[in-house]
């Protein structure tokens, strides 16, 4: 029997080899790949290994190497075709029946792939013509390079019904066939079958194997139905179970040991010019299990990298819904936010790969979101409304279909619950560290007698500095704000900080920018207020002075009417402070790292210990006798 390329591909993205091979030889993970005894020779260290990313084992000890289906030849001494069935009967997937009819359907596929790269010639060619003159202005707008709009083939579809329909037809393409690939409109009130796109961008749609297999158009025109516009579902091309840029991002996904999802082509473009070739996208819909299952192929941990606004927000929690029963051991998901108003393409246009780095660094983990998602579902201010939110926790979990996975959200939830409004000594409740378990932006939990939990297993400093977390972009955080402002208003206390605030580190970006942009008109002779915030203004920091002015003066702090000798004092309690929280934050990411590694006692008494610190200082809101002199101000150090 005689199985086809893309039956074969497919059994192989389907079932994984571990899965396979898990099956007669004892396998344990070790980092991305499995080992093993050698199932060919008798031994005691382990010298047979697997990597489902690139879909083989080898055996050091016999030399043998191979996939799937050459594993079950060697191990039981079947033929191939036996080999491809059993495969195929474990993963669920009939056996194609070998008929004329199925030969047709193959060699019309193989017409219809040839088809679309004929068409993607074509949309090349127009983007290099007149008719692409402002197509190509709006990728330069876009700082997308000649080179990196040849790389991933980009082209132009002209503003006419007929243009590649012509095209097509001079080359002897049947109308019917175009219609079938999805590049006409066609139907009972459509008198003459035209071009789906028109006066757009052009993407071209790829499967796992680097065929053309659809087209994502992007409108140059503002009045434009739709701004975005993909293939409709064809024989080639389904929308759910394909990733863009799937086939180049696998190679770069393994070399990086990690794979990044964003949400739209410019993105994964504007990302693997950066440098960051291991990035897929999703078609325009929500992520599907389809894609998650390819994406885990890449990599045991995908990051799924958001924009920083409410409607990233809902993605994210979208995406935890999808991937909840999906979840095995030692494959899940990370979340990455971005600042609000930006996406991966501006945020690498503006700051370049670092930032985009540093985003990813910070992703959270998939038990993070959870809590997020749930808490933000609703109020926890009475004790029936803190029930309720714990039983949407539980709830969510029972969708986990892997037995040890569930147990391990469990006790990793109960553990976080068991904090949850916990009684300190003294009968009051404990004050719970600043962010620990913040309901995400807009959500209902703050405030009232019921305090937010505080997680045994705190959300990360990235989680609880992200929009997510009530913090994003245009809210500034007040200590940081204040350390910074101090120095404006007060240029004079660089003549003996000036060291020490260039070591300080600041969460917030912009703040760090600013704080640079401090040192540097320092450096060049601003000697007072005025000058300082002279040369700030003309450095292009003049707004977020005035966001940062507002942003002190609505909360009272003590920088903006300090006198010198009380400014002073204050800096160096709150850089102080500032430090010592800081510290604390990386000792208890570094604790969640190690209970994820070994859920102990020990551990679990380390990170509840890091909370109480950080609960004692960020809790404190000293005071300093006889501060403001003439304000009569007293110094909030936070």
């Amino acid at each position: 029997m005689r199985f086809t390329p893309a039956f074969l591909d497919d059994l192989r993205e389907r079932l994984p080899v571990s899965e396979v091979v898990g099956r007669r030889v004892k396998l344990r993970r070790q980092g991305r790949e499995y080992a093993g005894l050698s199932p060919f020779n008798a031994e005691k260290t382990p010298s047979f290994f697997v990597n489902d990313q690139k879909g083989f084992y080898h055996c050091f000890s016999s030399g043998k190497h191979g996939d799937v289906f050459k594993f079950l030849m060697e191990t039981e001494g079947v033929s191939f075709p036996e080999a491809v069935e059993r495969i195929a009967d474990m993963a669920g997937v009939p056996i194609p029946k070998e008929s004329p009819e199925e030969a047709r359907r193959a060699e019309a596929r193989a017409g219809l792939v040839e088809i679309m790269e004929m068409a993607a010639r074509f949309f090349e060619g127009e983007l290099q013509g007149r008719a692409g003159a402002s197509a190509r202005g709006y990728l330069a707008g876009r700082a997308i390079s000649p080179q990196t709009q040849a790389d991933f083939r980009m082209g132009y579809a002209p503003n006419d019904r007929g243009a590649l329909r012509g095209h097509l037809r001079k080359q002897g393409v049947p109308v019917a066939d175009m219609v079938e690939a999805g590049l006409l409109v066609s139907g009972e009130d459509v008198a003459e079958p035209f071009d789906r796109f028109r006066d757009r961008v052009m993407f071209p749609i790829q499967d796992a194997r680097g065929r053309i297999i659809a087209f994502g158009g992007r409108a140059m025109s503002a009045d434009a139905q739709a701004k975005y516009l993909n293939s409709p579902e064809t024989p080639l091309f389904h929308k759910g179970a394909t990733l863009y840029n799937h086939h180049r991002a696998r190679a770069a996904a393994q070399a990086a040991g990690a794979v990044v999802a964003v949400e739209g082509y410019v993105d994964v473009i504007a990302l693997a010019a950066a440098g960051i070739g291991h990035v897929v996208a999703p078609l325009g819909t929500a992520l599907t299990a389809d894609q998650l299952e390819l994406m885990w192929k890449m990599a045991a941990e995908p990051i799924l990298c958001f924009d920083g606004d409410k409607a990233g927000r809902r993605a994210g929690f979208r995406a935890i819904e999808t991937a909840l029963p999906l979840l095995q051991p030692g494959r899940s998901l990370r979340f990455a936010f971005l600042p609000e108003g930006q996406d991966p393409d501006d945020l690498v246009r503006a700051e370049g790969r670092s930032a985009v780095d540093a985003v990813l660094a910070g992703a959270a983990p998939l038990v993070d979101m959870l809590w997020a998602r749930e808490f933000d579902a609703g109020p926890t201010d009475t004790p029936e409304r803190a029930a309720a939110f714990e039983r949407r926790l539980r709830d969510a979990l029972g969708s986990i279909r892997d037995e040890t996975v569930k147990r391990h959200y469990q006790t990793a939830v109960e553990n976080r619950l068991a904090s949850f409004g916990r009684p300190a000594s003294g009968g009051r409740r404990e004050r719970q560290p600043r962010g620990g378990a913040r309901p995400p932006r807009g959500g209902q939990g703050r405030g009232g007698p019921w305090t937010p939990p505080a997680p045994s297993l705190a959300a990360s400093a990235t989680l609880r500095a992200s929009p997510m977390m009530g913090t994003g972009a245009g809210r500034l955080p007040g200590r940081e704000t204040a350390l910074a402002l101090a120095m404006v208003n007060h240029p004079d206390l660089l003549d003996e900080l000036a060291e020490t605030y260039a070591e300080l580190e600041f969460t917030a970006r912009e703040l760090d920018r600013l704080r640079r942009a401090t040192l540097d008109a320092y450096a060049d002779g601003a000697a007072d207020r005025e000058a300082m915030r002279a040369a700030l203004a003309a450095s292009g920091h003049g707004e977020l002075l005035e966001r940062a002015d507002q942003a002190l003066l609505s909360s009272n702090w003590w920088v903006m009417e300090a006198d010198p000798a009380d400014a002073a004092v204050g800096w160096r309690h709150a850089s102080a402070l500032h430090t010592k929280v800081r510290a604390l934050h990386r000792e208890l990411r570094a604790a969640e790292q190690d209970f994820g590694r070994d859920f102990t006692d020990e551990n679990f008494r380390r990170i509840v210990e890091i909370q109480r610190q950080l609960s004692t200082v960020e809790g404190s809101e000293a005071s300093i006798d006889g501060f403001g002199g003439a304000s009569g101000r007293t110094l909030r150090s936070m």
